[in-house]
């Protein structure tokens, strides 16, 4: 139902447009432009789908094994498998004529289609399909809703495999088993581990935890497509007044920054909102790109997509986009620290979806 719902509102885009063709690329990182567009995501290879403006759409790829998944998942659509799928689209896009075409993502288009920009006319539509994929029809944001809750669920597995002496790969791997019994299929997850060196988060390593360390982590599963995806730190043993008073900053932070959500503000207004309370207590330098990437960013068909929370980004927030807030950033005293929560924009304000306490979580030392 949602993929159909998806279709009429591309078709109708489409339409407006003036598109008579579209041509999305995709790949196992950044599938969310393809799966809107032919509700298929790749794991392999790449892939290009022709979405012509009556629904017809043709998918090509470069991986005959994806073209079998694809025959039998995706039956209403046309694939072609090709090694040089490339040559196979430009050929499609010579067969259209005067049809007007455009192209989607810009940025992940290969060369060689994008070489042909002038004499085939292709427009850059890529802002057409963010639109889209920014602004959910209400089933898109019950798929997030429902990413969630596995979000929240499964982070009070990893509070559970936390304890001293494990290595971290092991929290991963307890919270991945669980995702594969509640037919999570995907699940993008970093980690952290130790004190005042640890600068972020990143894939696990075999770092063992022990006493007084932060326990960072990220989890975003994927459910239906959609993604999910909760920040949170623990400490193994007593938080000491440091990792207390830092915590504190992090929390009033992503308040501040929830509040602002609705309506109408930008991601910058957001962005800023959570940044000021870092500058009020004299951590400016810590929400700079030095330090921290994002203050947040939106959650859909992809685990970090538009808009992106930064104070150089004037996307206005619409009612029925998802987003998570999170302040997460170095800090110099106890070092890294994440804490964020995902929000529906809404007509009024914002709807909350995670569930799990904003609180420094501690687990006993033994």
């Amino acid at each position: 139902m949602i993929a159909k719902d998806r279709t009429r509102k591309l078709r109708d885009a489409m339409a407006q447009a003036q598109l008579d063709v579209l041509v999305v690329y995709g790949n196992a990182w950044q599938g969310d432009y393809l799966r809107y567009a032919a509700d298929y995501g790749v794991l392999e290879g790449q892939a290009l789908a022709v979405v012509r403006r009556d629904g017809e759409v043709t998918l090509y790829l470069d991986s005959p094994l994806e073209a079998e998944r694809a025959a039998i998942e995706a039956p209403a659509l046309a694939v072609v498998c090709a090694p040089d799928i490339l040559a196979k689209v430009e050929q499609a896009m010579e067969r259209a004529g005067n049809a007007r075409i455009g192209t989607a993502p810009r940025t992940l288009l290969p060369r060689r289609l994008a070489a042909r920009q002038q004499d085939l006319r292709l427009s850059d539509e890529t802002a057409l399909v963010d639109t889209l994929l920014m602004n959910k029809l209400a089933c898109e944001v019950d798929a997030v809703r429902n990413a969630a809750r596995l979000a929240d669920d499964g982070y009070e597995v990893f509070r559970r495999a936390a304890r001293p002496g494990r290595a971290d790969y092991e929290l991963v791997a307890e919270v991945e088993a669980f995702y594969r019994t509640r037919g999570v299929d995907d699940n993008f997850m970093i980690i952290g581990v130790g004190g005042p060196e640890v600068r972020g988060m990143a894939p696990p390593s075999g770092k063992r935890l022990k006493p007084g360390d932060l326990v960072t982590t990220e989890l975003t599963p994927c459910v239906d497509g959609y993604y999910g995806q909760i920040c949170r730190t623990l400490v193994l043993g007593e938080p000491s007044a440091e990792q207390r008073a830092a915590f504190d900053i992090y929390l009033e932070a992503l308040e501040a920054g929830i509040a602002t959500v609705r309506a109408g503000v930008t991601a910058a207004a957001v962005a800023k909102a959570e940044n000021d309370v870092f500058r009020k207590h004299g951590l400016g330098v810590y929400v700079t790109n030095e330090y921290t990437r994002v203050r947040g960013h939106g959650l859909g068909l992809f685990a970090d997509s538009k808009p992106h929370i930064l104070e150089d980004v004037q996307t206005r927030l619409e009612a029925g986009m998802t987003i998570i807030v999170h302040p997460n950033t170095y800090n110099p005293v106890v070092g890294y620290m994440v804490l964020g929560d995902i929000v529906a924009v809404t007509p009024e304000g914002h709807e909350l979806f995670t569930r799990t306490p904003r609180a420094l979580f501690d687990v006993p030392p033994e």
